[in-house]
């Protein structure tokens, strides 16, 4: 008996080869088409692109400097650039603006390169290279030129377009089915097949949907392309994902084809709540997200505003918030966003103000550090979920470091220091703690790591609590059992002015370039940015140039060797070889001025370090009113009015407090096992929500409050509740 699998392919085979037997596309196919068409049109070759073709392409068909024989997955697949260059010159071809416009010439050529390209059937071991760079490059052609290009060519084409079919083993839910069946459903309106062109749209049409615990977008709004839970919303999830569906849906929109407007709205949702939350600024990339594509060089420059503008055109919810969006990355605004968010399904959280924007990485017992290499780029990136807290103002201090970059020293990173990284097939570890999470309203939030490295014998409790203009950093249990030092990084970043520090009670210095190890300091400021110490610290500082090559982040071949020179400042902790109870207190004060922060009334006066033991971390912001404490075991904390605050497990809390008595509370289970937090105040309190259950006592005047946690996929999230006095 036929396996069904099998049967669809015989039968989409013989879809393929089946000549036209005289029926037209409907005016709404043609309709799509030419909206596909257009938009390949948008981008043309310049005519010095079209000349450095031409000037590459032999007389075979093949150009001189693509090495056919390498189709291994290190090689990178350089063969895809001929497909492409194809592409270029049939844009030239097409458009009317073109010198090279209905140029013959050109076509000749496209033909010979085709020639070349279906004679040989070029297949590299990278099955992506096969179901979709060359079947996308290759439909494009076809929609482009097709009719104008020999028919043996055409269909010689199609076995290798039709590599990109539902049944390909990268077509799996999510990431890249959408963009798998968007290039077989490009194909099929070539080929004129209007009934596998509908069943394909409606695959589409229900890729946009919740797949907590799968592949696909989380509830959380984040992204994971693989079982391993990685964050990949800004990767897979931006381009492969969401803009693949948002491209389709603007190819169908005013049609039969027109996608629901529910799944188009979720897909807004997913933009603004999950992808934008993710970019600095909603504009610019944030490093912290990456992963072995940190490994690629890149340019500087904001996101594109095409999938904005489609948006746009296919739903008007939420347009006020994508408006300014897009006039952000057009640079017609500036940032004026405040919001702090939990990534409960990813272990991220963020945090922006109009005038910065951080991020805290980590893994636990329910996901996985960081993407493997596939591929080969990407193989210093094991300690890049170890607690990274990267800091942007303008959102390039990171851009291409990464070459020069101390890969032991990562910002907001514990880390053995080790000769050097473990092989490039020890990247991918799980994790070895249930204890990482957040508490946060929205606006606020701490962050608790309860961190065992999955590389080295080393384990922390780490945790940050951030505020408004000012967030600050614990660390404690500090312990590690191999003979070498142990590093807390503050921050390792592009150099950028001079470097000050204060100790106590002196002025300011300046530091010359070099390695210095310093002690009893209060200050360091470093391109508005200022570090202080509750107390009088020692601390390690680099600033000076360093060197490296991108050849040294990768397995890839081709990749440039040339030295790179860049100057980078480093501040970090030294914990020194195997601590047994090592600890780390500082304070961040992103966009500060210099003589603001050395008089100290930019943090010493405003944050107080409550607790930064194996029991409990907790911080106090004074004008705020807000208590932020992390309850790692059962344990009791005296706030610094005199609130005692305690719980019976291990949990989260923020608690505001106004006038001597708590008004609101935010909790929630890092661990993830719980129904309920239980919590003791001192004082009588009441609450009308019905997810809260107080008893109180007179005699001990004080109240003990079950506040139910969310549970299934929203498990680690926070819920707040309202508390007053009793009369």
């Amino acid at each position: 008996m036929t396996h069904p699998k099998h049967l669809f392919l015989v039968l989409f085979t013989v879809l393929l080869f089946t000549p036209k037997i005289g029926f037209c596309l409907d005016g709404e196919l043609d309709t799509i088409k030419d909206r596909i068409v257009q938009e390949l049109l948008k981008t043309p070759p310049s005519e010095g692109e079209v000349l450095s073709i031409l000037d590459k392409i032999q007389e075979d068909g093949s150009f001189k400097d693509i090495n056919y024989e390498d189709l291994s997955r290190t090689a990178g697949f350089p063969h895809r650039r001929h497909t492409l260059a194809l592409v270029h010159l049939a844009k030239a071809y097409k458009d009317e603006k073109s010198p090279y416009h209905q140029d013959k010439t050109i076509l000749e050529t496209i033909s010979k390169g085709l020639g070349y390209w279906v004679e040989n059937d070029f297949v590299g071991d990278n099955w992506h290279n096969n179901q979709i760079s060359t079947p996308t490059n290759l439909v494009n052609l076809m929609l482009l030129l097709g009719d104008e290009l020999p028919k043996t060519l055409v269909d010689g084409a199609q076995p290798m377009i039709g590599r990109a079919h539902m049944e390909a083993s990268g077509a799996r839910p999510s990431g890249d089915r959408i963009v798998i069946a968007g290039i077989l459903a490009k194909n099929l309106l070539f080929i004129e097949d209007k009934e596998t062109f509908d069943d394909i749209i409606t695959i589409i049409a229900g890729e946009v949907k919740f797949s907590t615990g799968k592949r696909g977008m989380q509830h959380d709004y984040s992204f994971h392309h693989r079982h391993d839970r990685v964050n990949n919303t800004t990767s897979y999830g931006y381009g492969k994902y969401a803009n693949a569906f948002g491209e389709w849906s603007y190819y169908v929109a005013g049609t039969s084809y027109a996608f629901d407007k529910k799944s188009i709205n979720q897909l807004v949702d997913y933009y603004l709540e999950g992808i934008y939350k993710q970019l600095v600024y909603g504009i610019y990339e944030d490093i912290s997200v990456k992963n072995r594509s940190i490994a690629n060089k890149t340019t500087f420059q904001p996101k594109g505003t095409d999938e904005i503008h489609k948006l746009l055109s296919s739903t008007d919810y939420r347009s006020e918030e994508l408006k300014e969006i897009l006039a952000l990355r057009e640079g017609r605004a500036t940032p004026t966003k405040s919001f702090a968010k939990f990534f409960w399904q990813t272990e991220h959280f963020v945090v922006q103000r109009p005038n910065y924007y951080t991020t805290v990485r980590m893994y636990s017992t329910r996901n996985r550090n960081m993407e493997v290499p596939y591929n080969g780029p990407g193989i210093t990136t094991h300690h890049r979920a170890d607690g990274t807290n990267y800091l942007f103002l303008e959102g390039d201090e990171y851009h291409d470091i990464w070459p020069v970059y101390d890969w032991q020293k990562i910002s907001g990173t514990t880390i053995l220091q080790k000769p050097q990284l473990h092989g490039s097939d020890e990247i991918q570890v799980d994790g070895l703690t249930d204890f990482v999470g957040a508490v946060t309203d929205g606006l606020y939030g701490a962050v608790a790591f309860d961190f065992i490295s999955g590389h080295d014998s080393i384990q922390a409790k780490k945790s940050w609590f951030f505020f408004e203009d000012i967030y600050v950093c614990l660390g404690t249990d500090i312990k590690a059992e191999q003979d070498l030092p142990v590093a807390t990084t503050i921050n390792q970043v592009l150099m950028n002015g001079e470097v000050q520090i204060v100790r106590k009670n002196r002025k300011p210095t300046k530091l010359k370039k070099g390695d210095h190890s310093l002690k009893g300091v209060n200050y360091v400021y470093h391109d508005r940015i200022g570090y202080a110490f509750p107390e009088p610290t020692a601390i390690k500082l680099s600033n000076q140039e360093e060197q490296g090559r991108w050849s040294d982040l990768t397995l890839q071949k081709n990749i440039s060797r040339e030295l790179i020179k860049k100057d980078v400042f480093t501040l970090w902790f030294d914990h020194g070889k195997q601590p047994e109870n090592g600890s780390y207190s500082y304070m961040v004060l992103p966009d500060i001025d210099a003589d603001h922060m050395f008089s100290g009334n930019a943090s010493d006066q405003v944050v107080r370090v409550l607790a930064n033991d194996g029991k409990t971390q907790a911080v106090a912001h004074q004008e705020l009113g807000m208590y932020q404490v992390i309850f790692y075991e059962e344990g009791e904390i005296t706030l610094e009015n005199g609130i005692k605050v305690a719980s019976k497990s291990p949990g989260m809390a923020q608690l505001k407090v106004k006038e001597g008595v708590v008004t609101e509370i935010h909790v929630s289970d890092p661990s993830r096992k719980q129904s309920f937090l239980t919590l003791t105040l001192s004082g009588q309190y009441s609450s009308e929500n019905p997810k809260v259950s107080i008893s109180t006592s007179s005699e001990n005047n004080q109240s003990e409050l079950s506040l139910e946690l969310p549970e299934g996929v929203y498990a680690g999230s926070s819920i707040g509740f309202k508390i007053e006095t009793l009369p």
